[in-house]
């Protein structure tokens, strides 16, 4: 696992409905390509951070 994580929100209607945590931007920009089609009515953020803020 690397330093950086990317973490993909799913948002419906402003409230965050799901949030997931991938290895690569890479990764998270290909879950919200197959998830866009299927939750329309849903708005992705995909935002860097680091590991280490998350756990010690």
């Amino acid at each position: 696992m690397s330093e950086t994580l990317w973490i993909c929100d799913q948002l419906r209607f402003g409230q965050l409905y799901n949030r997931m945590m991938f290895d690569t931007k890479a990764e998270a920009e290909q879950f919200v390509q197959r998830m866009k089609p299927m939750e329309p009515d849903q708005q992705f953020s995909i935002e860097a951070i680091e590991a280490y803020k998350i756990w010690n």
